[in-house]
Parts: structure tokens; C-alpha cells; sequence
């Protein structure tokens, strides 16, 4: 498993520093009227949280203006990883399946989009296929075919050319690394890949070598997005995709700027799921996360491309006087501390504990940005936003409620059980380029100090993380007994959550994201079994278990699920924030009130 992929929808909120890393103080909510509602026509504050504001209000037409403070890893299909850029990528490409235009967690459902219905499921859960719609064209007007989308497909396998990228259906569709990819493909039509049949233009069949139960949410990804061979430009395709939705490339200036236009050849009748309200849609990179917060307050730009929530100057100002243009979504990723099991005494459960209930829960949380800006004090490792999560209903150590200041006692307690009764020394690693996390590990730094642990604190270049604390040899060497990290969703389960987290199989000498080393075989069975549970009750049940067996080991300390807030402009209709995007607005339907 590569870096990039387990990054996932995860890399949105890591990447876009500039804005994310800003979430250090506690915002004072104030002003705007009773409701959070404002005099020039916002929704109210919290109005697009899991259901939709202004949904009868938009109309055809105008430019929908993004603004982002940075550019995407890339756009083509196959090699972008952002979460934003999967979530905007809908505007020029589809694929068989995608999640509901729906807020909250209906939002995170499958509806077919290329396809007739879901997956015709067979052969125990190995078998899958689907027929295409009439009517779907790429932006030249021919028609999009089977094997479009198995080339789309194929491309994920060749990782010399388009690295970056998720690797989930590679690994699922090809366990053993057979295939080598389109670009080395000895068939005439390097169409080779023997798990993906295309019987016509409208069947495609995809044959796994073993069942998988999340596989309909993996081709729900951007990288299960059809691919023209002949307009495939390889490694600059990111420059300009060939379009297979509603909208296509007009311009694009890396780190400038990109404006997409109608694509004239898409047909409302052949597209159940996107509504194509503008006219064009334009976004302006810039490079200062303040200047891009007041350009959004003063109405120049309609929401934030990143998605990662306003910096603390631009959301003071916003919670002040512009409440109701605002929305406090749960993000879907979790922060927290790590205990690598290599380095001593965390090979000890009771020396892991002493920290957990050593830590100060409050500042933790207000150091990530208070319960507004950072989120709820987190409790266990399993998102909200994943089916099995149990929120702050489950919180075995007590870290929303009776530990949540830290509990000296009991902190003491366990280190006298794990043979450190004085306490012991130890280094917490944190990425520099986050200050919320430096934030995070001088709180955990100060409350360990009352219970006789002493951490130093060693800032690493946020840049090599894969092949610093991914490097399991490098945490022994620099004695890493705490690593300050943060996680969310690819796709909402606990396979595309947990695995590379939890799976004693994902621990690797470099790349490596398995920090605490958990080699459990109750947990890798647990896997195991979800992978080929195919009812969703069943599933549910396991990510649970899943989720309490990493708890019982005490291998984390979560900080916070986190929370973020915000802007949209008073100008934008049928917006929400959606599951299926850690609680992101949902891009592909929003609209104007007054285009212009």
C-alpha cells in the first residue's frame, strides 16, 4: 500500500495547510440575529449542516466562483487524491456509481450514475455487473462505452506513470500484481486486464478473485472514472481531462486559476444525478489564507475549493458579523496521539494507558481550536461519519466525562502497574508545518508533566512524514513513543478507514501508517470477515467491534472529532454539506440565487 494511497480524502485536510493549520484558538460565536440569520440574505448560521439551504432558489445560469488556497494534487481522475478534488472532479467525469445528491449521511448512500442501477451482484459476492445508460457522451459528442470505463480503470496500474493515486481496485481486482498496466499492455487494444469483461458497449463485468463487500463504494471513486484512449495524454492528461460530465476544461493555469464551461454534448436525460446549474465555474488559487478569507467575506468568491474551514482572523470577523453565512460541519477526521509499540515502555498497555488518562482532554480540544472551530473531545477511533461509529456514546476511558480535565489518580495508578511508579522520559513527534498539532503536543507535553512523564518535543519536516514516522526502523532510532497524526475516511467504512491503520498485514518498512505496530489477530480476523460480510447490519456490527478491540489495546489518545467552519456566500443555493465528502458542501448541484 503506497503513501499516497492511504493518504485518501484525508490529504484535503492535510494538504491545505495554509488554512487547516491555522485552527488554533477557540472562536467567541457572536453576532448576526437570534437565529444565526443575517440582513443580507444568508441562509442562518448551521443552515447547510446535513440539510439544505436555499433549495428551491436556484436558478440556471452565471459563474459559480470558487476560491482555494491551494491547487489540487492533479485532476486527472486517476492520480487526484484531494478530497476536494474528488468532490469537484464530478463536474467533468462520472462514473458507473456515485453517492446521492443528498445531505448528511444519505449523501453517503450509492445511486447509479453511468449505469442503469446498482450491481447485479453474483457468484457469492465475486461477481459484478453492470449496464451502461443511453445517451452518455463524452464532450465530442461519441459515446461513452464499457470499455472506456475498464481503460479508465486500467490506468490505476500503471503507478510509474500516474502515481498518486487511490489503489484500492488495483489491489482488490488484481491481488497478485499480474497485470502491468494499459501502457504495457501487449493486446492490441490494451484492454488486457482479465477482471474487467466487456461482453458490448453497454455490459462491463468485473470479476474479483475474491469477494469484497466496500467494492461498489471503490468504483464510486474518482478513479473509476471513464477514460478516452485516444485523448489519453498520459502524465498531462491532469492538464486538461477529457470531459464526461455536464461541464468541461475551458482554461486552466496551474496555481492560478481554472474555469470550466457548459459541455454542450452532455444530456440532462442521460445524468440522474448532477442538475448543471451554472453557466461556467471558475476558481482563483491564492496564496495567503487571509487574503482568501476576506476576498469570501467581501463577496468577491461564492465558498472555499479546500473546504478545510476559515483561518482564525477571517473566522473571528465572519462569527462577528456574518453568522448566518456560516456552517460548523463534523469533518469526518479524527486527530489524535499514537503509541508506537517498538519503542519502550509503550510496549506496555499500562504505560499507554498512564497517557490517556493523563492528558487534558479540554485543552487538548482547545488547542486543536476549541469545541467550535476544532470539535468534540474525541473519545474513540471510529469517524461519525463511518456506519459503526458510536460517537461519544462510546468513550471507555471517560474522555468527555470524567477524565476530561485529566485524571492524575488513575494516571498514576497505571504507571505503577506498567513498572514506572516515578514516571519515565519520552519524545512526541509532530509534523512542523501544523501548528494546531505543535499546539496539540505542548498541551499533551504540560498535562503528562503532573503525572511525572516527561516528553520532548520533536518538530519534523510535515513533508517526509512517509519516510520519518512511516518508517518504522527511523521511530525505533529517534524514539518516537508518541506521534501526533490525523485520519479520515476514503470512502465511508471501516475498510476504507481502519485497514491501513489497524491491519497487522499494512505495517511496512517505509509508507508504513499502522504507527502503533498492532499486530492483533482478533483484529486482523475481524477484517477478515467484513471484507466478505455482505449485508450492511452485519458490517456495521463488525466495524464496531473493530473499533472497541483498538480501544481495549489502548494504542491512541483522540483528541477531537473534528469540526470546521465554513463560508458560503449569500448568493449560493442548494447547498449542504454531504458523508460521502467528510462534510464537505456537495459541489456538483450548487446553484445561484441571482446569476450573473
Amino acid at each position: 500500500m503506497t503513501t499516497q494511497r492511504t493518504s485518501g480524502r484525508r490529504k484535503q485536510a492535510m494538504a491545505a495547510a495554509a488554512v487547516v493549520a491555522a485552527l488554533l484558538t477557540t472562536a467567541a460565536c457572536g453576532g448576526g440575529n437570534d437565529d444565526g440569520g443575517s440582513k443580507d440574505g444568508a441562509a442562518g448560521f448551521d443552515a447547510a449542516n446535513n440539510k439544505v439551504a436555499q433549495a428551491s432558489l436556484a436558478k440556471k445560469g452565471g459563474t459559480l466562483k470558487f476560491a482555494g488556497a491551494q491547487d489540487a494534487d492533479s485532476w486527472d481522475t486517476t492520480r487526484g487524491y484531494y478530497g476536494f478534488m474528488w468532490n469537484f472532479s464530478r463536474y467533468y467525469s462520472r462514473q458507473l456509481v456515485t453517492g446521492k445528491t443528498e445531505p448528511g449521511k444519505t449523501g453517503a448512500e450509492l445511486t447509479p450514475d453511468l449505469a442503469t442501477g446498482l450491481a447485479k451482484v453474483s457468484d457469492d459476492g465475486k461477481t459484478y455487473t453492470y449496464t451502461l445508460r443511453e445517451g452518455s457522451t463524452w464532450e465530442d459528442g461519441k459515446p461513452i462505452t464499457s470499455k472506456d470505463i475498464k481503460y479508465g480503470i486500467e490506468r490505476v496500474w500503471a503507478q510509474d506513470v500516474l502515481s498518486g493515486g487511490p489503489v484500492y481496485l488495483k489491489d482488490v481486482l488484481d491481488p497478485k500484481g499480474e497485470y502491468k498496466g494499459p501502457y504495457k499492455d501487449k493486446s492490441a487494444d490494451k484492454l488486457g486486464l482479465k477482471a474487467i469483461e466487456t461482453p458490448d458497449d453497454k455490459t462491463i463485468v468485473f470479476k474479483l478473485p475474491q469477494a469484497n463487500s466496500d467494492f461498489e463504494e471503490m468504483l464510486a471513486l474518482t478513479s473509476a472514472s471513464p477514460v478516452r484512449q485516444d485523448k489519453d495524454t498520459k502524465s498531462k492528461y491532469g492538464l486538461h481531462p477529457f470531459s464526461s460530465g455536464p461541464y468541461k476544461f475551458d482554461s486552466y493555469s496551474p496555481g492560478k486559476d481554472m474555469k470550466l464551461v457548459r459541455n454542450t454534448e452532455w444530456k440532462q436525460a442521460s445524468d440522474p444525478i448532477r442538475k448543471a446549474y451554472p453557466d461556467q465555474i471558475t476558481v482563483k488559487f491564492f496564496s495567503n489564507a487571509n487574503d482568501l478569507d476576506a476576498r469570501l467575506i467581501a463577496g468577491d468568491y461564492d465558498l472555499d475549493l479546500s473546504q478545510t474551514g476559515l483561518s482564525p482572523q477571517g473566522r473571528t470577523t465572519a462569527l462577528k458579523q456574518h453568522k448566518g453565512n456560516l456552517d460548523n460541519p463534523v469533518s469526518g477526521y479524527i486527530r489524535y496521539a499514537v503509541f508506537p509499540q517498538s519503542v519502550k515502555p509503550f510496549d506496555n498497555i499500562e504505560c499507554r494507558k498512564a497517557v490517556i488518562y493523563g492528558a487534558d482532554h479540554v485543552s487538548l480540544q482547545n488547542a486543536r481550536g476549541g469545541p467550535v472551530a476544532g470539535g468534540d473531545i474525541g473519545t474513540n477511533m471510529l469517524p461519525p461519519s463511518v456506519p459503526g461509529s458510536e460517537g461519544q456514546k462510546y468513550d471507555p476511558y471517560e474522555l468527555a466525562g470524567a477524565n476530561k480535565s485529566g485524571n492524575v489518580a488513575k494516571a498514576k495508578e497505571a504507571l505503577k502497574a506498567c513498572g514506572k511508579p516515578n514516571g519515565f522520559k519520552t519524545t512526541i513527534a509532530v509534523r512542523n508545518n501544523k501548528p494546531s498539532e505543535v499546539a496539540t503536543a505542548e498541551s499533551l507535553q504540560a498535562s503528562l508533566k503532573k503525572v511525572g512523564i516527561t516528553a520532548d518535543i520533536d518538530q519534523y519536516d510535515g513533508s517526509q512524514s512517509s519516510g520519518i514516522i512511516g518508517s518504522p526502523s527511523n521511530v525505533v532510532k529517534k524514539g518516537y513513543g508518541i506521534i501526533i497524526m490525523g485520519w479520515g475516511p476514503d470512502f465511508p467504512s471501516v475498510q476504507g478507514y481502519g485497514l491501513p491503520l489497524w491491519d497487522s498485514k499494512y505495517i511496512l518498512e517505509s509508507g508504513n501508517n499502522n504507527f502503533a505496530l498492532i499486530k492483533d489477530k482478533k483484529i486482523d480476523g475481524l477484517f477478515d470477515q467484513y471484507v466478505t460480510t455482505l449485508d450492511d447490519a452485519g458490517k456495521t456490527k463488525i466495524a464496531s467491534e473493530i473499533n472497541h478491540k483498538v480501544m481495549e489495546g489502548g494504542y491512541y489518545l483522540p483528541f477531537v472529532f473534528e469540526k470546521f467552519i465554513n463560508w458560503r456566500s449569500s448568493n449560493l443555493a442548494n447547498v449542504y454539506t454531504t458523508d460521502a465528502y467528510s462534510g464537505m458542501y456537495d459541489f456538483v448541484n450548487l446553484g445561484l440565487k441571482n446569476p450573473k
